[in-house]
């Protein structure tokens, strides 16, 4: 019998939840290759390419202030970064030419103070460093090679699954298992391809795994999706494998130890022309992984800024109703474990409450080890939700089938009026800054209400909730380094509190305020089995186990914490 239909025997207030559907398929909302707007712009590479430069060098130039002596100290602050960055976290993917170019730029700047056309050598040579930059960022999207890549991704991983669930040596050329019976894809599924044919979609997932990118940009495919662009971690291009299918698969880089104002303007300027152009793209809000294991609250106003500007320049060049709009649609990436959780709550919590500069860590540091872990991963059998949620316009209103925006009334919204001033559209930052953070708490609650629960998310919160009730006079900190004889806790008393907080859980679902994964309708025992089987199933020291009493043992305080932070925004430490 299939256990994501088994109907609960134990729970009055329990309801059976509706079973996952994986063997659907979807044809491609734009059949042909040439129709795709990412092909578009591709074919006018270069011309989008000096765009960019241009568009960034007149921001930097609004930024910088026209005095001659304020560009040269924006170019002077800009070399000490780079020669730092060069210096103290070098990668092998970085240019052969790196360190020549920028001690080219230092031994320039040293004369430029003194030169009579200081002000024309100065904007020549931020020029030439934007252009270093965008074509740095700059994807090179072949569709013959998109093709391939795709190809080789979903047959790979697909023998891969099989094998793994299969019995037998010739499991791997089976073809019993799809990558949809492992990756759960739920929610908005038909909205979203919808308005794909309608407009441009901003994809803005969460972010909690250096395989993120990789594990959308197939959902994507199956959906039936035209190729999005989006930004990868230059320090994925390291690995040849990431590399390959990034190139090919449209990533253009995004280098996060570059921290100066042309970098950052030429990233942004990218963005929005390449919304411009229709280019549908996929950014991750929370601009980093989440090192605390929590959903991200706070969204990084840059990206999410570029469609704005994008939306009000196409309002700009085209007048008729038929300009098109950019739909922001939210994504939650759900996972039982996250590989990286260990060193990423590790640094969470060295600096709470802080940011800082620091080196990306090395799960991902060469193929072998990534290969390990998908060969792990697959035979564990564990699986992945993505929910996609609903389409919402620029200022948070939701979306039609026609791709109309619809007010709280019901209401048919022009969005245009949105960037009007005296019957123009004008440009406003002010403005288009308060309307990206109006965004952005929406995405926030958006992420909370379609967060799909797991087992392990609420197993692992169960315990660490139980623990902290206990010793409630202590901070974080001491709570962490309890010793292994107060990490125990009586499984009828685990078990009761589980099943109580399953229970709130339930009401929220039913009030439309998040998600379950179908087991979490399983009878109590069966689902806490099922959520201790899967929390950080991957590492070496799992947060929880049972022991040979049936209790419920803490191995790693630091892991569970981690898992644990899943669950907040909902306030279920209110009824324990």
């Amino acid at each position: 019998m299939n256990k994501e239909a088994e109907e609960p025997i134990e729970d009055a207030d329990v309801k059976p939840l509706p079973p996952v559907d994986t063997k659907r398929e979807y044809d491609p909302v734009l059949p042909g290759a040439k129709d795709w707007p990412v092909v578009r712009m591709s074919r006018h590479r270069k011309e989008f390419i000096e765009k960019v430069i241009d568009y960034t060098f007149d921001r930097v130039k609004e930024l910088v202030g026209k005095s001659a002596e304020s560009m040269v100290e924006e170019l002077e602050t800009t070399l000490h970064r780079e020669m730092l960055r060069i210096k103290q976290n070098p990668w092998k993917v970085d240019p052969e030419d790196d360190y020549d170019f920028w001690k080219r730029v230092r031994n320039e700047l040293t004369t430029m103070r003194y030169a009579p056309n200081m002000r024309e050598q100065a904007d020549r040579m931020m020029r030439e460093i934007i252009s270093r930059y965008v074509n740095e960022i700059a994807g090179n999207f072949n569709p013959s090679s998109y093709r391939v890549a795709r190809k080789v991704v979903t047959f790979g991983l697909t023998r891969l699954l099989n094998a793994a669930r299969l019995p037998g040596y010739t499991s791997i050329f089976k073809s019993e298992f799809s990558l949809q019976d492992k990756v759960n894809i739920v929610g908005e599924v038909d909205q979203l391809r919808s308005l794909a044919k309608k407009g441009t979609i901003v994809m803005v997932p969460t972010h909690f795994s250096n395989l993120d990118s990789v594990l959308v940009g197939w959902v994507m495919n199956v959906l039936g999706l035209p190729p999005f662009i989006y930004g990868a971690g230059l320090n994925l291009f390291n690995i040849n494998i990431f590399a390959y299918f990034m190139n090919s698969l449209g990533a253009y880089k995004v280098d996060r130890r570059k921290k100066n104002t042309p970098y950052l303007e030429a990233l942004k300027a990218y963005s929005s022309i390449a919304l411009e152009y229709g280019c549908h793209s996929l950014f991750f809000p929370g601009g980093t992984r989440s090192r605390s294991g929590k959903i991200e609250k706070r969204l990084k106003m840059g990206l999410l800024g570029t469609a704005m500007e994008a939306q009000r320049m196409i309002y700009e060049k085209d007048e008729s109703d038929q300009a098109k709009k950019i739909f922001i649609v939210p994504v939650v990436l759900n996972y039982h474990f996250v590989l990286e959780a260990p060193s990423l709550i590790n640094e969470y919590l060295k600096m709470k409450g802080q940011e800082r500069y620091y080196v990306e860590n090395d799960e991902f540091s060469n193929s072998y080890k990534i290969t390990t872990f998908l060969l792990k991963f697959f035979t564990k059998g564990s699986d992945i939700s993505v929910s996609i949620g609903e389409a919402m316009d620029l200022f948070g209103n939701k979306i039609d089938q026609e791709g109309n925006s619809i007010d709280a009334h019901g209401r048919k919204i022009n969005t245009r009026e949105y960037f009007m001033k005296d019957g123009e559209i004008k440009t406003d930052k002010q403005r288009d800054m308060e309307y990206t953070r109006m965004l952005s708490e929406v995405i926030v609650r958006e992420y909370h209400k379609h967060n799909r629960v797991f087992s392990s998310h609420l197993v692992a919160f169960t315990a660490f909730q139980m623990i902290k009730k206990r010793h409630r006079k202590l901070d974080l900190y001491n709570l962490l380094r309890l010793p292994e004889e107060d990490l125990v806790i009586d499984y009828q008393e685990f078990k009761t509190t589980f099943k109580g907080l399953r229970k709130v859980l339930y009401q929220l679902y039913q009030d439309g305020k998040v998600k379950l994964a179908p087991h979490m309708s399983w009878k109590s025992e069966e689902v806490i089995a099922h959520g201790l089987e899967n929390v950080g199933m991957y590492h070496a020291l799992r947060p929880l186990v049972r022991n040979e009493a049936g209790d419920i043992v803490i191995q790693d305080m630091n892991k569970l914490y981690y898992y644990h932070n899943r669950m907040l925004g909902y306030e279920l430490e209110r009824y324990l």
